[in-house]
Order: C-alpha cells, then sequence, then structure tokens
C-alpha cells in the first residue's frame, strides 16, 4: 500500500513585527501557527524575502500569508513574484488565506488595486460587521453579524478584483474581508493578534499616533479580546485539512 504523506500547509512571511514584540513574543508565522493548530497537516515557513521556493500550487494543503511593514504599492519584487504565485494558487482553487498584506496582495495580484487608505491608519479593536454574502461562505458562515477584530493597516484593498465577493466591513474600512474564487480568502484585520500584541502595536506607534490627533492611551483601553476572529485561523485550517482526505 502506498504511503502518501499529507502535504503541507504553509506560512508565507511577508514582513517582521518589532524587534521588542519580536524577542518577547515570538513573530507573526509563530502566532499565525499557534492559530491554525493542525494536528494533521504539517506546517512549513517560506520567506520570498530572502529567495525562498514557492511551492507548486498542487503540492500544498494551502497558504496562509502574513502582514508586513512593507507596502504593496511599492512592488518590491518579491512581492511581485508572490502575488504571481497567489494567482496560480487561485486558479488551482488551493485555499489561501491572506492576512493584512497578504490581504491586498491577493487583491493585487488577481487585478484589484492596493494602495494608501484615504482615510489613513486604522489602528486597535474595531468592530466588523458581516456582509450577508458571508451566510453561505465556506469560512464565515456562522459567525456573529458583527464581531471585535485587531488592526492596522495604512493601505487597504481599494479594488477588489473582478468576480471576488465582500464578506466584511466596517465604516473605515469597506472590505474587512473578501474571497475570491473557491476558497481564496483576504482579511484587513489580524487574526493572529492577541490583546497584548495589539496594545504593543499602539505602543510602538504612539508618537505617530499622537501626531496625527489619535490618543494612543484611549486605543489602548479600548483594546478587548477577538476569540472570534481569531477562530479564523482554525477555521482555515479544517479547509485545508479537509481537501487532504483520500476520497
Amino acid at each position: 500500500m502506498e504511503n502518501t504523506r499529507p502535504h503541507p500547509l504553509v506560512i508565507v512571511k511577508l514582513g517582521d513585527t518589532h524587534a521588542v514584540l519580536r524577542e518577547r513574543r515570538g513573530d507573526f508565522e509563530n502566532w499565525i501557527a499557534a492559530g491554525l493548530d493542525s494536528q494533521t497537516l504539517p506546517i512549513v515557513v517560506i520567506d520570498p524575502r530572502r529567495g525562498d521556493m514557492l511551492p507548486a500550487p498542487d503540492s500544498i494543503a494551502g497558504a496562509v500569508l502574513t502582514g508586513s511593514h512593507a507596502m504593496v504599492s511599492h512592488r518590491e519584487p518579491w512581492s511581485e513574484r508572490t502575488a504571481e504565485w497567489l494567482a496560480q494558487l487561485v486558479a488551482h482553487n488551493t485555499p489561501v488565506l491572506g492576512i493584512c498584506y497578504g490581504h491586498q496582495l491577493l487583491a493585487h495580484a488577481l487585478g484589484g488595486e492596493a494602495g494608501d487608505h484615504p482615510q489613513g491608519i486604522e489602528i486597535g479593536t474595531v468592530t466588523v460587521a458581516l456582509d450577508e454574502a458571508a451566510a453561505t461562505d465556506p469560512l464565515l458562515r456562522d459567525l456573529p453579524p458583527e464581531f471585535p477584530a485587531h488592526v492596522v493597516h495604512l493601505q487597504s484593498a481599494l479594488r477588489l478584483p473582478e468576480g471576488a465577493v465582500r464578506l466584511a466591513g466596517n465604516a473605515h474600512e469597506p472590505v474587512q474581508a473578501f474571497r475570491v474564487g473557491e476558497s481564496a480568502w483576504g482579511v484587513q484585520f489580524h487574526p493572529e493578534f492577541d490583546a497584548e500584541t495589539m496594545r504593543g502595536y499602539i505602543h510602538m506607534l504612539a508618537d505617530n499616533l499622537k501626531a496625527g490627533g489619535a490618543d494612543p492611551a484611549a486605543l489602548r483601553e479600548s483594546v478587548g479580546d477577538t476569540d472570534t476572529a481569531a477562530a479564523l485561523l482554525g477555521r482555515f485550517a479544517r479547509i485545508a485539512e479537509a481537501r487532504q482526505v483520500p476520497a
């Protein structure tokens, strides 16, 4: 009998968190891997910024793209290469979850547009409201119509690709989540952030926030738990796992 090993669930590392947070709490890929909590799929981290090979779409169970302090609109070569690969994954129906930068890159990769949000930064714990389409979406269905989520972003998916389905938004950010194809999702918020990480980001950006008229102390006070948003990582892993079960 042939011994077939499951394909890996790949975390595509597109950026690093602040050094102080990284030394104390780990980095994006560590938080995402903990949230995925896959018991059946090996988890592999690749970093296209350092030239890591992007695997063939049929050789992986799924891909999660991390956030980044870079900007999609800068069109860095490693980012554009990853965008081309993302389009291949979507065409192959390989499960994809793009987070923040990954969300924007997914939109860009398929013909949408990513760029500076006209109202500037969105940061802290915000309310995300589901659209009607989320009721039948494989990743978001059965979630509460509104839930809190952690965010920090200057850029957004300003225009979705043709055929994409908007799934969630809020007053500041019209596209907090979308799906394209059968199994590729982007979320502007950070399901991998916990409250301590969110407060850390507010602290790191306090001077810039003050200069923009925001109150970092009030933002830190308003940070709360985001269990519903965090659960999306595990939900995505279950979708990837189900694709690996032999027929």
